[in-house]
């Protein structure tokens, strides 16, 4: 169905990957929104950092502008005014004052669109309102979630949300093909650093590196420290932009899916690198959390490991066979539930149940028009 949804996104960056993940969700979801039919304005805030370190900026599914503070987003007030659904995504820069601007302002849907799930409710509850506030959670008539489960419902009962929808991150099989494989690693890690998800890692690859050093690993992403210890079989690469990302996986005979510690403790928040290093076709190996069965199947479309023991098991008993029978069957899975298209599905199909009356109208006439 091609709705023809006027929507305008305001979210951390669209321009920018380095460093964050949200850039990577957007291009895939807007990118299979415009094939819908949709008209889209991304609006981002410009910082220096991703002015910086900008990969896109002519984005060829959406139209994308920047505002360089708050004053400047009254230039875009009729767009947002008269869009079918206004999205805000999470970590905006004052982002509390941009949602508050948007519900006086917007006549459409508004919704909020969660990449940082239980980081947001972990903020929350210690009243960081870095980028939203409990009394703005029931004026967006959608809380999109990047966290299912019991999540959703209590987002609901205790924040007073309309309507909060799962809507996990995809993967755009364009953009992420199964290359032919040119192994250079037995173990890649593909992550920007963080406090939270380092014991994992290290866990997980460094120990396997330091009990195994006939064997290969790599870890790639920024804001690494300087003074951790990386055992001499295991390389470094301080980014790897999305374009690379498909040669990557193809470079790795297994790839590590490591989990942030909120999102384990929230459950049902499954990563992008699932989706895409299935789509290329590499075996996961990963950590386990409540919900990783309901995206994956644990030991036929991907391998839950809780030791450095059971990496090595995997990284050196495993069969050419069982290897490449996991990653078939998980590419099939992600290609069959997790890609852009079926988010962007989900996406519209949320909305057009919150539009009203009029929104519903304005629709028909341009349709017919």
């Amino acid at each position: 169905m091609k709705a023809g949804l006027q929507i305008v996104v305001l979210g951390l960056s669209l321009s920018s990957s380095w460093g964050n993940g949200h850039a990577t969700t957007f291009r895939a979801l807007l990118k299979a929104c415009s094939q819908r039919g949709h008209d889209i304005l991304f609006l981002e805030r410009d910082v220096p950092w991703y002015a910086a370190h900008r990969d896109l900026e002519r984005p060829p599914y959406c139209e994308l502008a920047f505002y360089s503070s708050l004053k400047e987003l009254p230039r875009f007030r009729e767009r947002i005014a008269q869009a079918d659904a206004v999205i805000v995504g999470s970590y905006v820069p004052d982002g509390v004052a941009v949602g508050r601007y948007v519900q006086s302002v917007a006549q459409g849907v508004t919704a909020f669109y969660d990449i940082d799930t239980p980081v947001t409710l972990a903020k929350l509850a210690r009243d960081d309102y870095e980028y939203l506030s409990p009394e703005l959670i029931p004026g967006y008539d959608i809380y999109f979630s990047f966290t299912g489960g019991p999540t959703l419902g209590m987002i609901e009962e205790h924040y007073g949300s309309p309507a909060a929808r799962a809507l996990y991150c995809s993967v755009d099989p364009e953009l992420y093909p199964r290359l032919p494989r040119v192994e250079r690693w037995d173990l890649g890690y593909l992550g920007t650093y963080s406090p939270d998800r380092q014991p994992t890692l290290e866990r997980l690859l460094l120990t396997p590196a330091s009990l195994a050093p006939d064997l290969r690993f790599v870890v790639a992403g920024p804001q690494y420290p300087a003074d951790i210890v990386w055992p001499a079989n295991v390389e470094r690469i301080e980014h790897v932009p999305p374009a690379e990302h498909p040669a990557f996986y193809a470079a790795c005979r297994f790839t590590l899916n490591v989990t942030r510690a909120d999102m384990i403790r929230a459950g049902f928040s499954p990563s992008v690198r699932l989706f895409e290093a299935a789509a290329c076709g590499t075996p996961i190996i990963s950590d386990d959390w409540e919900g990783l069965d309901t995206v994956l199947a644990p030991g036929r479309e991907i391998h839950v490991a809780k030791s450095a023991s059971d990496v090595i098991e995997a990284l050196t008993n495993w069969s050419e066979e069982r290897r490449i029978a996991q990653s078939e069957a998980a590419r099939h899975r992600v290609l069959a539930a997790h890609t852009a298209g079926h988010r962007a599905r989900a996406l519209e199909g949320t909305i057009l149940e919150s539009v009203g009356s009029k929104a519903r109208k304005r629709i028909a006439i341009r349709a017919r028009a």
